[in-house]
């Protein structure tokens, strides 16, 4: 575990110099969110959403491109270190498939979001919205059913734990079962990422609880790959904190959501997972509501959402959303970190 705390330490350093020059560098690409008129998944405008996000036009959005860079460059390195070194690696499951399925979904959901911001940021005003919805829809459906297809054919894994009750054997419906869960975590953080700190600090809570189940059951691949990405998420709140000096974009958005839930269908909780990310839960749930209930009827459910948005429009200032977020985060983490490690020890 002293290794682990001292990869986390490592990458919160090399993180935290590289991010200042970065930021000017995203600016000086003009890599930027930029004021505009947004418009919700039927073409309708967002006046709320709008009201609230107008002060934050101008600030880079590039934050999750220089955490999977990092991430991606220093997790084979470290792993042959500890190769060289004659430091004990276990796995699970077979070590490359295992390191494979992961650097896949970091990168490839990456890329996808980093489309989906250049398409925000350099290209005409008529395609300021990014991807078309389905298209990118269909795009992250191929990508899930590939990543799903290796867990099931490479890791072996058809399971999943429900806390209490026991193991549930999927077979083949693992497939799909596994690319719902990737997709809808991927877009739940997507959703969240619209106050300064939210979803990243999520973030940090749900992958503290992660790293624990992973060192425990001695996963060295999955227990590097968090600790890694863990430090450069702590370097990287430093700066989004609110006021927000730099935002993650979709390129972090859609690959740390998928790969958190990748983290959690590798480790067999997938029911741990929506306790531990509630909020990613509760933020997806109300927006997808306001959404079909919109569709059905012409009319509104809740005066704005996702619910960090109707919390705002109720008057309730931006920091203090989410440092409660957090805090309640973090119990539902220690929470579904207790259901997990009791499923994982089950009592005779």
């Amino acid at each position: 575990m002293a290794f682990l705390l001292g990869i986390l330490l490592f990458s919160w350093l090399i993180s935290s110099i590289l991010y200042i020059p970065f930021i000017k560098l995203l600016y000086t690409l003009r890599f930027q969110r930029l004021h505009q008129t947004t418009r919700d998944a039927f073409n309708k405008r967002t006046p709320i959403f709008d009201k609230f996000h107008a002060s934050k036009a101008g600030t880079p959005v590039g934050g999750g491109i220089l955490i999977i860079l990092l991430t991606t460059f220093l997790f084979p390195i470290m792993l042959l270190l500890m190769k060289y070194f004659w430091i004990p690696i276990t796995s699970v499951y077979p070590l490359m498939s295992e390191i494979k399925i992961l650097l896949f979904t970091f990168i490839s959901f990456g890329l996808l979001g980093f489309l989906d911001d250049a398409k925000k940021t350099f290209v005409l005003k008529s395609d300021y919205f990014g991807l078309r919805l389905r298209h990118k829809l269909i795009l992250e459906i191929i990508i899930s059913l590939i990543i799903s297809f290796w867990l099931f054919t490479e890791l072996k894994i058809d399971i999943f734990y429900v806390p209490l009750l026991g193991v549930i054997q999927m077979g083949w419906w693992f497939v799909p079962f596994s690319s719902f869960i990737i997709i809808s975590f991927s877009n739940a953080f997507n959703i969240t990422d619209g106050l300064d700190g939210l979803a990243s600090g999520v973030l940090m809570i749900a992958l503290g609880a992660f790293w624990i189940v992973s060192a425990s059951i001695l996963d060295t691949p999955l227990s590097v790959f968090i600790a890694l990405w863990l430090g450069s998420i702590l370097a990287f709140i430093y700066f989004n904190v609110f006021p927000a000096r730099i935002f993650l974009g979709d390129t972090g958005a859609l690959s740390f959501g998928a790969t958190l839930a990748v983290v959690a269908l590798i480790l067999g909780k997938a029911p741990a997972l929506v306790i531990i990310g509630w909020v990613y839960v509760v933020e997806v749930t109300s927006s997808l509501i306001q959404l079909l209930y919109k569709k059905f009827t012409g009319k509104k459910l809740f005066a704005a959402a996702p619910f960090h948005l109707y919390l705002q429009h109720n008057g309730w200032a931006e920091p203090k959303i989410v440092m409660r977020f957090w805090v309640l985060s973090i119990i539902c983490a220690i929470f579904g970190l207790w259901l997990a490690l009791l499923t994982q020890f089950p009592l005779k």
